[in-house]
């Protein structure tokens, strides 16, 4: 989730999944996708700020491998919404794309890399970038429930948009984005016109209490390690689904 401050108070960025796609297709989302191995890389370690792959691992309660969650998440909001969360050597602000020269380079990046012309690691070596890790929040695990055809298992994150950046869907996987106040998001949602699955609706709720993108990276960072929410399937005596039952339902232990 990118947060930012917007002018009557707290906004998130969402993104339209492409209605074709095999998972929650015409779906508002925010900017995600899956670890890939590259994302593991040990040359990675060094560029990420104050964090190590050590404590990652700790937070998610994972043997190894915790960083690259972050890494991925920061290569995912690149690729889909063209947010670089990094900053340039010694700088220590996020890196602005503020000249045309700048947003022109970044964005033959961005068209390189979902191409799988260029690895993101080689981004970051071509720009002299420091993935901003130590200001990304992991605020929520979800499971996708037994009996669905395709499984995940998600970790969301939290994290301030860099001022100087403009997000924009790809127009590939995604197909439509917005910058919404949460309530707002989930008035829409109520009234029809922004289609969401529960875990989206559940991390739009976490951001409610929140006025602020400080109040919000606050909150995030209080959290800790959250508990993985497994819902399950509500299912009728013809085997249909009818349903979806949270952890805090009256019949989740019977399903």
């Amino acid at each position: 989730m990118l947060v930012r401050d917007g002018d009557s108070g707290l906004e998130v960025f969402m993104l339209r999944r492409t209605l074709n796609a095999a998972f929650a297709g015409g779906m508002y989302v925010f900017p995600g996708g899956r670890v890939d191995d590259a994302d593991h890389g040990a040359d990675l370690e060094p560029i990420c700020d104050g964090l190590d792959d050590g404590p990652a691992s700790d937070i998610l309660q994972i043997s190894r491998g915790g960083l690259a969650y972050w890494v991925a998440a920061i290569r995912e909001c690149f690729e889909e919404a063209g947010v670089l969360l990094a900053r340039r050597g010694s700088e220590p602000d996020a890196i602005r794309f503020d000249t045309d020269a700048v947003v022109a380079q970044f964005e033959e990046h961005r068209a390189r890399l979902n191409a799988g012309e260029v690895s993101f690691m080689e981004i970051c070596v071509a720009e002299d970038l420091q993935l901003i890790t130590d200001a990304i929040h992991y605020v929520s695990h979800w499971i996708t429930p037994v009996g669905e055809v395709r499984r995940f298992d998600t970790r969301f994150f939290l994290a301030r948009a860099p001022q100087a950046q403009v997000p924009l869907h790809d127009n590939s996987e995604t197909i439509a984005s917005l910058w919404v106040r949460p309530e707002d998001a989930l008035e829409r949602f109520r009234a029809g016109e922004l289609a969401m699955i529960p875990p989206t609706i559940r991390n739009l709720e976490f951001l409610l209490p929140h006025a602020t993108a400080d109040e919000a990276l606050r909150g995030a960072a209080e959290v800790g390690t959250p508990p993985a929410i497994l819902p399950k399937l509500r299912i009728d005596d013809e085997g249909r689904v009818i349903g979806i039952a949270m952890p805090d339902d009256a019949d989740y232990a019977d399903l």
